[in-house]
């Protein structure tokens, strides 16, 4: 089976792209978007309920990948578990041999949400990273999360140093539509020789139009959405294709900056827009 692990270490460029999962989520639904994927990508990244609403539950979703020959990158929260349930769905994870995951705290459930929900936080994302790399009979590829920025002259990334530390072998940015800012910040990972411990994988997603790309912008986890690309979308005949062409753009580009080591697209509703995207960008010639 193509997996991540192995395009990591044998591709320029490795790829993977985000399940768009929700309640409706179902069998056949989530094969038959993931091979549509699959077609351009390495990997299917399944999402831990990112939002405030439960989606299809991750390890059943990695399952039915796995049923059907395609490598699922699981991502587990600190969040909606205590660290018991944390250490069952990382037995459960080997069990079903899932190869990957992206471990992470998890993002605060927003205080409006209704009905109310609590979070738990039992353990915070390092101790979970700890507890993956721990463990004896699985031999995880385990990822984390960094967010790009344009660091001061003084800065070192400690964090991303404690990550590796813990067991992480790559991190995954935040959306990122600014491809000077990347620049600037994975030329400090380079000069930081950060890069020589963990991959570095960017956030990217065609967008279907101006308005979701002024909602990510403002809702997902440091997600850098500029100005001008919003107005492009706002000012296009036809917002979806330009929305995959401008993720085509980015993705050729973020194929091209030192350090980097792969890209992960998101879904959001047309599998088909993530494929045609990479296709457009000729990373995969």
């Amino acid at each position: 089976m193509q997996t991540f692990r192995k395009a990591l270490r044998s591709k320029d460029l490795a790829l993977t792209a985000e399940l768009a999962l929700d309640a409706r989520s179902d069998r056949a639904s989530v094969v038959a978007q993931a091979k549509t994927m699959m077609t351009q990508v390495d990997a299917i990244q399944v999402t831990d309920n990112p939002g405030d609403r439960a989606h299809l539950s991750p390890l059943a979703a990695a399952a039915l990948l796995l049923n059907a020959g395609i490598d699922p990158v699981l991502h587990m929260h600190c969040r909606d578990r205590n660290r018991i349930a944390l250490l069952s769905d990382l037995l459960g994870a080997a069990a079903l041999g899932v190869s990957s995951l992206i471990l992470m705290r998890g993002r605060d459930i927003p205080a409006d949400t209704r009905p109310r929900v609590k979070s738990v936080y039992d353990w915070g994302g390092r101790r979970l990273i700890e507890a993956a790399s721990a463990l004896e009979d699985a031999d995880f590829l385990i990822g984390s999360i960094a967010t790009v920025f344009k660091p001061d002259r003084d800065w070192k990334p400690e964090q991303l140093t404690e990550k590796a530390d813990a067991g992480v072998k790559f991190v995954q940015t935040q959306l990122c539509f600014d491809i000077d800012l990347l620049r600037h910040y994975m030329a400090r990972l380079v000069a930081e020789k950060i890069i020589q411990r963990v991959n570095v994988i960017i956030g990217l997603a065609p967008l279907p139009s101006a308005d979701v790309a002024q909602v990510l912008g403002k809702t997902l986890r440091g997600a850098v959405m500029p100005a001008r690309v919003v107005k492009r979308l706002r000012q296009a005949a036809d917002p979806e294709n330009e929305g995959i062409e401008i993720s085509a753009e980015v993705l050729s580009e973020v194929a091209d900056i030192p350090g980097v080591s792969g890209a992960s697209l998101l879904c959001l509703g047309d599998p088909e827009a993530v494929a045609e995207a990479v296709r457009r960008s000729g990373v995969r010639g």
